[in-house]
């Protein structure tokens, strides 16, 4: 997982170009974590999202035949006109992050919600659907738009091989995650969870081969911030570039 703190974060990057952060923290490619909205950005979002007059429906509307028996939340209409607005602002932000580029590789972001978990509210053990009729899920997302002290409970649980992680972030911070692990989300306890769900069609499918690229491209670019452009440099970018081309679709 390579998790990257607001205050590591920050003091790091003054002294490291964001790839030699990033190899410097890497210990597995499952999943990233970073901070990618500010406190402006969240409050003015909160803001609006508080609103009492907005559209929420019973989640289970979008979610597939098998995982809506285990769905219980609610979503913003996606055809509202907020959601609409603050979903393509997010979007443009998601896109334009640099380390989210280089470890998702996207082609697109795709299905985004915001929803909404309240007490006594969850979503039970499920994957999502390979295909949706907005894209293709190779990587999932949730980006947590209030404190974790707003609420016990609502931990997003996800599965690997051969582990189970849970994970309750700060607000404003996101987690990206490949679509094809079991994941679910803890019960709220007390308190009301705010989130906003999506997914991202990578150019490349496999978790490894994008694994692959994210090395190549983290190690090229650290070398080329320590010492200039070489040969050896641009042959390293000339085989991920290459690679990506084989690979992408």
């Amino acid at each position: 997982m390579v998790t990257l703190y607001p205050s590591s974060y920050q003091e790091l990057l003054k002294r490291f170009s964001i790839h030699q952060l990033v190899s410097f923290f890497i210990s597995k490619m499952n999943y990233l974590t970073l901070q990618l909205l500010n406190n402006d950005e969240l409050k003015i979002l909160r803001q609006n999202l508080d609103s009492k007059e907005l559209p929420w429906e019973d989640g289970k509307q979008t979610a597939g035949k098998h995982a809506a028996k285990v769905k219980n939340n609610l979503q913003l209409r996606r055809d509202s006109d907020l959601s609409k607005k603050f979903s393509k602002l997010i979007t443009k932000k998601i896109l334009s992050n640099e380390l989210i580029k280089s470890f998702a590789l996207p082609k697109k972001v795709h299905g985004t919600i915001f929803s909404k978990s309240k007490s006594g509210m969850k979503y039970g053990r499920h994957i999502d659907n390979a295909y949706m009729s907005s894209g293709r899920a190779d990587l999932s997302f949730t980006i947590f738009l209030n404190g974790k002290e707003k609420y016990d409970g609502g931990e997003l649980s996800i599965e690997s091989f051969n582990s189970e992680e849970k994970f309750k972030l700060n607000e404003g911070e996101i987690i990206i995650y490949p679509s094809t692990y079991l994941h679910s989300v803890e019960e709220v306890i007390d308190g009301e969870r705010l989130v906003f769900i999506g997914w991202i069609e990578s150019y490349i499918k496999s978790i490894e081969e994008r694994e692959y690229l994210f090395d190549l491209d983290a190690a090229a670019r650290s070398l080329l911030s320590k010492y200039g452009r070489s040969d050896e440099v641009d042959l390293i970018f000339k085989s991920y570039s290459n690679l990506l081309r084989r690979l992408g679709s």
